[in-house]
């Protein structure tokens, strides 16, 4: 049965029910439209180029514009994540008022029913035969198990089609850090990450689109807004603005 979120008292009581016999790490994304699938960027467009090609084109201008210079790709894929340019990282947070923020906020309008999605990491992981007995092992970008994930790897080999994983990175930005970022990254298989799972290993959740702006006073309340999420001088704008007009 699909349920829906309510209010944020609402939801805790929903995570409690549903989650209170699982011991491992659970992640929340939020999306204001509750038709997107979890799909990332790159795999949403039609005829897009390589990655490798955009990596390319991204460097070229950037490169004189970092402050530190990426260790390897993956690094620059979190330039290009947060830049806005399509990859096939899909952004997740471990925290689900973060993920309630961006569903009710994040580029769409109230006319439309939004959803909040839950994870459980490492069941994800292992479809994809990443499993060991440490309890609750979720690999990092710099471990062996994303070596058939990077970029170069899959250029030399186009017809190996792995499932999606997911991963944690170094949080060497204070946006990641208060959004608690993590992310799932996918290979050459482009099936939405909801299409692989078997067994409830990701949730999703309706927010009516009449109650999206009652949810965002409740997060205001609690303060979770765009400059806790965003800790930026221009969030520091934007909210003043906001509260002129």
């Amino acid at each position: 049965m699909e349920e829906e979120i309510n209010s944020i008292s609402n939801l805790i009581d929903i995570l409690k029910k549903n989650n209170s016999d699982f011991e491992e790490d659970i992640w929340y994304r939020g999306q204001s439209n509750f038709d997107w699938t979890l799909s990332p960027g790159l795999m949403r467009l039609t005829n897009a180029p390589s990655e490798g090609s955009l990596l390319t084109r991204f460097k070229q201008s950037a490169g004189m514009l970092v402050k530190a210079n990426p260790k390897d790709d993956f690094d620059w894929l979190f330039l290009m994540q947060h830049y806005g340019v399509p990859t096939r990282l899909l952004d997740w947070s471990e925290s689900p008022l973060v993920a309630l923020y961006f569903a009710v906020n994040n580029e769409g309008d109230d006319s439309v029913d939004a959803a909040l999605w839950s994870l459980k990491p490492t069941r994800l992981n292992k479809i994809a035969s990443i499993s060991t007995n440490e309890k609750n092992f979720i690999p990092s970008f710099d471990d062996i198990e994303l070596e058939n994930y990077t970029v170069e790897t899959l250029s030399s080999n186009p017809r190996n089609k792995l499932t999606p994983i997911a991963t944690i990175a170094t949080r060497n930005s204070s946006r990641i850090q208060a959004q608690l970022g993590v992310f799932t990254i996918h290979h050459q298989d482009n099936r939405a990450i909801e299409e692989i799972c078997l067994n409830r290993e990701v949730v999703k959740y309706k927010i009516p689109a009449k109650l999206k702006n009652e949810i965002r006073q409740e997060l205001a309340l609690l303060s979770v807004n765009k400059f806790s999420l965003f800790p930026e001088l221009s969030s520091i704008g934007s909210m003043l603005k906001e509260k002129l007009l």
